[in-house]
């Protein structure tokens, strides 16, 4: 028997499901987390063979004694995984200090977590990339601006989702960045790229194939969505364009990716742009090498009448996938903020698409920024049903 260390296996609060079918496929699933026992789901006490608590994740020491518990208790830890970028690097630690050898270790982490050295792994898979600057000076940064133009956008080299993303247009407000920006964070300056986020969504194999490929597409800036306080939407495909597919599996094979389930961003230009391609190609954005987050492991349910959760069971059950997909459809995301004056009430929205929804719920707070505060996950056929969708849930008067 197999035995695999989950990290935070209450957080998200849908990931119980990858320890349920882990102890389906006979794995000894242990758990890691802050919560106590008691406050745990019924549904993740029964995923779990034995669960570890401890009085804070962040506090590496203690992580690392439960681990050493655990080790010393169960025999050889085989697999160790949170499925969660916020705590990729200090799994690639783990695995690397109790020689964990089935995923990315500590020297793999600059690779796939700064998003200045992503862009040579683009480059060898023939992937444009916009062009970047590591802000330094205003003097370096205008340097950088006279190149490409404004407007330009500047992030944390190493960070997590849209947090701390600014879209700088002028002096002005390159001047207040510089001034208020955290001097203990490394910053990346991107040209602006006029373009959809299109995504690749795989689980991989020991040998780098996937054994399950998707993606979805968000047409609103997840930074816009973040900053201006706007509502949110975002959706499966139902089909997964050949030119994303192609580009995904490129990235999988440069950044040698194997055993994972993975998040891919690209952009898809909707404008000509000089050194990046013609409106409708497919130029690089980030990789993430978890799931996408929030409910799209759901959704992507949803859209191919499967389970991804168990295909990832079984990818390190079996190296393989034990389930063909289904039925495809369109997945609609869409995440309503407080305080808005839409024409469609709560009540008018699930009488009207009723059976179409799959699910409805309120977005936890750390989840609102850049998910709104109310949610309607839905599937439709077709491209004109799922934006009429859009159109009736998200209007406003």
């Amino acid at each position: 028997m197999k035995n695999v260390i989950f990290i935070s296996p209450n957080f998200p609060t849908n990931y119980w499901q990858f320890c349920r079918e882990l102890k389906h496929n006979g794995m000894n699933v242990l758990g890691i987390g802050d919560q106590p026992y008691d406050e745990l789901s019924s549904e993740l006490q029964d995923s779990l063979n034995e669960y570890y608590k401890l009085g804070s994740l962040e506090d590496y020491d203690q992580v690392y004694r439960a681990v050493a518990f655990l080790t010393f208790k169960h025999g050889r830890i085989h697999w160790l995984e949170s499925n969660n970028e916020y705590w990729l690097e200090r799994d690639a630690q783990l695995r690397t200090d109790f020689h964990i050898t089935t995923g990315f270790q500590a020297e793999d982490m600059p690779r796939v977590k700064y998003k200045s050295q992503m862009k040579q792994f683009y480059a060898q898979a023939g992937i444009p990339a916009a062009r970047w600057h590591l802000v330094d000076t205003k003097k370096g940064c205008q340097a950088f601006i006279k190149e490409v133009g404004w407007p330009v956008v500047v992030k944390p080299d190493n960070g997590v989702g849209a947090s701390d993303t600014h879209k700088l247009s002028n002096t002005r407000e390159l001047d207040a960045f510089l001034k208020e920006k955290n001097p203990n964070v490394t910053y990346i300056m991107e040209e602006f790229v006029h373009a959809e986020v299109n995504s690749y969504d795989a689980i991989i194999d020991s040998r780098g194939e996937p054994i399950f490929e998707t993606g979805n597409v968000t047409p609103m800036s997840i930074m816009d969505i973040v900053n201006q306080e706007d509502n949110s939407i975002y959706y499966i495909v139902k089909d997964l364009p050949e030119d994303t597919r192609k580009a995904g599996r490129a990235a999988v094979k440069s950044f040698g990716v194997k055993s994972r389930f993975v998040h891919f961003e690209f952009f898809r230009l909707t404008q000509d742009q000089e050194g990046m391609g013609k409106a409708g190609d497919v130029v690089a954005l980030e990789v993430n090498m978890r799931p996408c987050g929030g409910f799209s492991p759901d959704m992507m349910n949803f859209a191919n009448s499967t389970n991804v959760y168990k295909i990832w069971a079984d990818m390190i059950a079996f190296d393989r996938s034990t389930l063909e997909t289904g039925k495809h459809a369109f997945c609609a995301f869409a995440g309503r903020r407080d305080g808005k004056n839409f024409v469609l009430s709560h009540e008018d929205i699930l009488e009207r698409y009723g059976k179409q929804m799959k699910m409805v719920e309120r977005i936890p707070d750390v989840l609102s920024g850049a998910m709104g505060n109310q949610m309607y996950v839905a599937t439709f056929p077709t491209q004109k049903a799922l934006d009429q969708f859009y159109q009736d849930v998200l209007h406003c008067e």
